[in-house]
């Protein structure tokens, strides 16, 4: 069997990475803690040489020892896994529902996450034949207080945190219509947690309007913003409702549950 068959399955070159991922296998197919015995049983190693490598994950944190002889998964696992699915599961959820809303209204939609003081456009979805746009960069950044996803994520931060930006960004504008003033800014985030969805009033960049709506995961916390760009005299209000259905639809893929009872965060 070639490796471009279907039912190939290609074997580690190192020996010994092969036997680690039968031992994790092997615990992750387990709810409670395995004894080194079933373990040595279960996967054909030697118990010495399982008990050995199963010794060195342990001191990474990628097995633990529940009681002694006995292992299961350890939350380094957990830990990777969540900074994975914050990575990568929100955009490959997004693309197919940003591909129909560009469909939809014929103009870009971004998606973007939070890093620090700033959002990062991470996804868009736009068409060469759509006319006049404004087409993001992958990779580019601007501050939360000029930005309709950065206003959501500033409005789901505590008051305290949302000041501690406000003092150390010193709210700097980049237009006449950029908000500087901490009041303002307050008043502005007020309206975001109220209507769940934020506007940019060529605040970043004059003559370019901005919407935005949330995607949340299955713990109810927001983890990007999904929005559309436009020449501020052709972004319409009418787009509200499908990128609001969007972002919902990208959200539940995650598990979110609408209306779901959520700690405050």
């Amino acid at each position: 069997m070639k490796k471009s068959d279907p039912g190939y399955e290609a074997t580690p070159a190192v020996q010994v990475i092969e036997r680690m991922f039968a031992l994790m296998d092997l615990l992750a197919s387990r709810e409670d803690a395995i004894s080194l015995k079933d373990i040595s049983e279960k996967t054909g190693l030697h118990p010495s040489t399982a008990h050995r490598i199963l010794n060195d994950l342990a001191i990474g944190r990628y097995v633990e020892r529940a009681q002694p002889g006995s292992y299961r998964l350890g939350m380094r696992l957990l830990e990777l896994g969540n900074l994975v699915k914050d990575r990568l599961s929100v955009r490959d959820a997004a693309m197919g529902p940003m591909r129909e809303l560009h469909k939809h209204i014929q103009q870009p939609v971004n998606l973007s996450m939070r890093q620090g003081d700033e959002i990062v456009y991470v996804e868009r979805v736009f068409s060469e034949r759509s006319g006049m746009q404004v087409v993001r960069a992958i990779g580019g950044r601007a501050p939360l207080h000029l930005t309709s996803v950065g206003k959501l994520f500033l409005a789901a931060d505590d008051a305290q945190r949302m000041r501690s930006y406000a003092s150390r960004t010193g709210l700097h504008g980049q237009t006449r219509n950029s908000i500087t003033q901490l009041t303002v800014l307050e008043r502005e985030l007020s309206k975001v947690r109220q209507f769940r969805y934020a506007h940019d009033n060529e605040e970043l960049e004059l003559g370019v309007r901005c919407m935005a709506a949330g995607i949340y995961d299955d713990q109810g916390k927001l983890v990007a913003g999904l929005s559309i760009s436009a020449p501020a005299s052709r972004l319409e209000e009418a787009w509200l409702a499908p990128l609001q259905a969007t972002a919902e639809q990208i959200s539940q893929t995650l598990g979110f549950v609408p209306g779901g009872s959520y700690q405050e965060r």
